[in-house]
């Protein structure tokens, strides 16, 4: 799944906003180490950028370019996330040139 947006605010959990073929999926919480968290952030921070996704408020999330992936756990059955967590995520390269 993509990883199309990051909400982090002070006081609650942080989460990654996801979506699959451009369809929005829901939120994963990121349950990282620390240094996972700053590489994530890293990352995050180079992909700032995005218009907002209709139907979303602008105040709630980083918008993110296409770029990164996610793997999250959830529940099975569902169409959208339920009780998802971020378990790893990594640069999409199907969009790269050989």
């Amino acid at each position: 799944m993509q990883i199309i947006g990051a909400q982090r605010e002070r006081g609650k959990a942080t989460q990654v906003i996801m979506a699959e073929k451009g369809l929005y999926k829901g939120g994963a919480l990121v349950n990282f180490n620390a240094d996972e968290r700053q590489a994530l952030w890293d990352r995050v921070q180079g992909k700032v950028g995005r218009p907002v996704p209709k139907g979303h408020k602008k105040d709630k999330a980083e918008w993110l370019k296409p770029g990164l992936v996610g793997w999250v756990k959830t529940l099975k059955g569902e169409e959208k996330l339920r009780h998802a967590r971020l378990l790893d995520f990594r640069e999409d390269d199907t969009n790269r040139r050989a």
